[in-house]
């Protein structure tokens, strides 16, 4: 799933080249890295990116190893549910028995033998049952900007990899209660990663959501009788229901198990998660890209394009430089930078 426009990584994440199409951590583009990352497990034919209209040539152009007809973009946002959905039709027609993986397009994992492990454990635990699978990651910290999975009682495991009972989803805690959630152990953070068959997530949207499971009909019934993708995404699309797959599904379903994860995670959802990636200096400032310090701690500076940021007696301060913006702000303000994108010109997002 590659639609979203990554706000909070303004002024470099821009609607046309989001934080997916950047190297944000690493040497290539986030997306890139996710496309790789399933090289020996996933042939990159059984490969597909959800995307939208702005960013399709972008995508094609990071993800060289897949088929260009593999990129399918949306011709507007629907949420996760919409996409799911599409996905699901779109392997059902290479095959109806399959089953799919959905991914985000951004999350960063080095343990790529551990996430691989991992997935194909998820693999068979949904070709095991009918069931929903998701992969949990234990928790390291009391995270207030993760979704939560309660898990329940030990089921069975696979490749070693220990499987759970999904006793409830929960939504991003404050401080007091995620540290209630690490302290019990029972706890998963929700990193968005889905398994399940064919079948299984079809009957769960018939199950759960019906009008969007009746507009994914519709849209198979017509490409069956030889009509078009994109013509069918144009016409159709919009008109299906904007729901996110967790309140759609996965939050009232029955048949939801997930999987003690055993690899590292992080969603890099702000600029303050680039220090956990980047070597600090004695001050604790870190950089990508050419910079000086002088008094100053705990700066994050980004300026890839070669432009030299240079602070001076400041503390605790993002600065993001790019050809045609410049970014400023408090590291404790850094979620705020989504709201200050929403009030900038089109020109400028």
């Amino acid at each position: 799933m590659a639609g979203g426009r990554g706000e909070r990584f303004w002024p470099a994440s821009r609607l046309k080249k989001p934080k997916h199409l950047l190297p944000i951590v690493g040497d290539k583009p986030m997306l890139t890295q996710t496309v790789d990352r399933l090289d020996g497990l996933v042939p990159p034919a059984n490969v597909f990116v959800i995307t939208n209209s702005e960013q399709l040539e972008g995508v094609r152009a990071v993800c060289p190893t897949l088929p260009p007809e593999n990129v399918v973009a949306e011709p507007v946002g629907r949420d996760t549910a919409a996409a799911v959905g599409l996905a699901m039709l779109l392997i059902k027609r290479r095959d109806p028995d399959a089953s799919l993986a959905m991914l985000p397009a951004d999350a960063l994992i080095k343990d790529v033998a551990g996430f691989q492990s991992a997935l194909d454990a998820a693999f068979s635990a949904a070709e095991s049952a009918s069931q929903l699978v998701t992969l949990g990651i234990e928790p390291t910290e009391p995270a207030t900007g993760y979704g939560y999975i309660q898990k329940g009682e030990s089921m069975t495991e696979f490749n070693g990899v220990p499987v759970f009972q999904v006793v409830e989803f929960k939504e991003k805690p404050n401080l007091e209660t995620a540290k209630a959630y690490l302290e019990s152990g029972d706890y998963f953070w929700n990193a968005g990663m889905f398994v399940w068959s064919v079948n299984a997530i079809a009957d769960a949207l018939t199950r759960f959501t019906p009008t969007l499971k009746t507009g994914l009909d519709a849209i198979e019934d017509r490409l069956e009788g030889g009509e078009r993708l994109d013509t069918l995404l144009e016409e159709l699309y919009p008109e299906l229901e904007k729901i996110s797959i967790d309140f759609a599904v996965m939050e009232k379903a029955d048949n939801v198990v997930t999987l003690a994860a055993p690899f590292d995670w992080d969603d890099v959802g702000a600029w303050p998660a680039i220090e956990r990636h980047y070597a600090a200096d004695a001050d604790g400032n870190v950089a990508d890209g050419e910079a000086v310090f002088e008094a100053s701690r705990r700066n994050i500076s980004v300026a890839p394009d070669g432009h030299l940021i240079a602070l001076i007696g400041v503390d605790d301060l993002i600065v993001v430089n790019t050809p045609d913006a410049t970014l400023v702000c408090k590291k404790e303000e850094a979620q705020r930078i989504k709201d200050l994108v929403k009030g900038l010109s089109s020109d400028r997002v």
